[in-house]
């Protein structure tokens, strides 16, 4: 079977000045549909930058970085683009939902990206609202939410567009103890239905939840077990 992400000898390098930081040094990771991945690591380790390439919104120095087969280092930046809208899914810390849209609208903001909301793709978004316990918010506003609501508005979004895999970014980073609880267990469900999910955390307790925990230090993988 194609692994959803495979990453091969990926370095990242920064040129500040005169000086030159590297920092990601021959990283080689894959991850397999239905995976369920914690990246962690110290300030400085390389999981936001490996983060960004996974996403697509950086490019590596060198290697090579294959999302479901495709060569993602080979792509213009309007594939890189198509790409992101496509065939990725993301969560984020702050959750990032357009104040001036509703619940329904912003989950089906992907779907703008592409150019394409019909009606039964509009169905398919209220169906995933009340995946996540919704469905009677769709007229509201991200102010009118929670955090934990609005990080449940984020999740259906990252699924509008059927991605490959979810990418979540400290998801629970913003949320109470009680609501991180609930956004994790959300998140363990998916992963049982089949969802790739890759997380960037600090939190040991949230990495738990994983099935697998890579360690980053000073641009290397440390340590990759499963949990």
């Amino acid at each position: 079977m194609k692994a959803a992400v495979r990453v091969r000898d990926l370095c990242k390098d920064y040129v500040l000045g005169s000086e030159v930081v590297r920092a990601l040094r021959g990283v080689s990771i894959d991850v397999p549909h239905s995976d369920y991945v914690a990246i962690m690591g110290p300030s400085g380790s390389g999981k936001s930058t490996l983060l960004n390439v996974l996403g697509c919104l950086d490019r590596p120095s060198a290697g090579q970085y294959l999302l479901d087969g495709k060569d993602t280092s080979q792509m213009d930046d309007d594939q890189l683009s198509e790409i992101r809208a496509g065939r990725i899914g993301f969560i984020f810390q702050s959750y990032n939902l357009i104040n001036q849209f509703n619940v329904l609208e912003n989950i089906e903001t992907p779907l703008y990206y592409m150019g394409r909301v019909s009606s039964r793709q509009r169905q398919r978004c209220r169906e995933l609202a009340a995946m996540v316990g919704l469905e009677d918010r769709l007229g509201h506003r991200p102010a009118q939410l929670s955090g934990g609501q609005q990080q449940r508005v984020a999740i259906a979004r990252s699924l509008a567009n059927d991605p490959a895999f979810i990418l979540a970014d400290e998801p629970t980073g913003n949320l109470d103890s009680e609501t991180s609880a609930e956004i994790l267990t959300l998140l363990s469900r998916l992963n049982r239905e089949g969802r790739t999910i890759i997380m960037v955390t600090h939190e040991d307790e949230v990495a738990r939840h994983t099935k697998r925990i890579i360690r980053l230090r000073d641009g290397y993988i440390q340590s990759d077990v499963l949990t």
